[in-house]
């Protein structure tokens, strides 16, 4: 009987001595800089938004830097038009081509990114051949924020619709 109360006893002492592993939450860990599409309308699973081939075509993108960083948004220094982040990066071989030749300026939080499917066209890109189909390439974002810090976007899809 005194050799089970004593491994009793050891058990106990060793559950109160053993620390439970924070392992922290169960998702992505994002970046303190991140910068979100405000005017996204889905997630396929990347941002969407969609251009109405009815319309105008105009393609409106609204980055938002939260504003919970103390950082603002210095400008958009460069803007690709890809199936990978490959040509946003700089590196030989990627398919797609780069948007602008100009960095587009900012101040805030906000900035918002404004073409057309018709620059789109002129640019390179391809509308599919039916309509409720993404562009082919998606829009990646090379920012720069007041600190000198880059950011590189999650790619923007464009939902072409009737």
């Amino acid at each position: 009987m005194k050799s089970k109360i004593s491994f009793i006893s050891l058990l106990l002492l060793v559950f109160i001595a053993c620390k439970k592993q924070d392992i922290g939450p169960l998702s992505d860990l994002r970046d303190v800089n991140s910068i979100s599409i405000t005017n996204a309308t889905d997630f396929r699973p990347d941002p969407t938004i969609t251009v109405s081939k009815s319309g105008a075509g105009n393609i409106s993108i609204v980055l938002t830097l939260s504003s919970k960083t103390g950082r603002t948004i210095k400008e958009i220094t460069k803007v690709a038009a890809s199936t990978s982040y490959s040509l946003i990066q700089g590196l030989a071989g990627a398919t797609g081509f780069v948007y602008n030749t100009a960095s587009l300026a900012g101040s805030g939080t906000t900035i918002t990114f404004n073409t057309s499917l018709t620059e789109y066209v002129n640019k390179g890109g391809k509308l599919p051949t039916a309509t409720n189909l993404e562009l082919a390439n998606r829009f990646y974002f090379l920012v720069t924020l007041d600190d000198g810090t880059i950011v590189i976007t999650t790619p923007v899809r464009v939902l072409y619709l009737d």
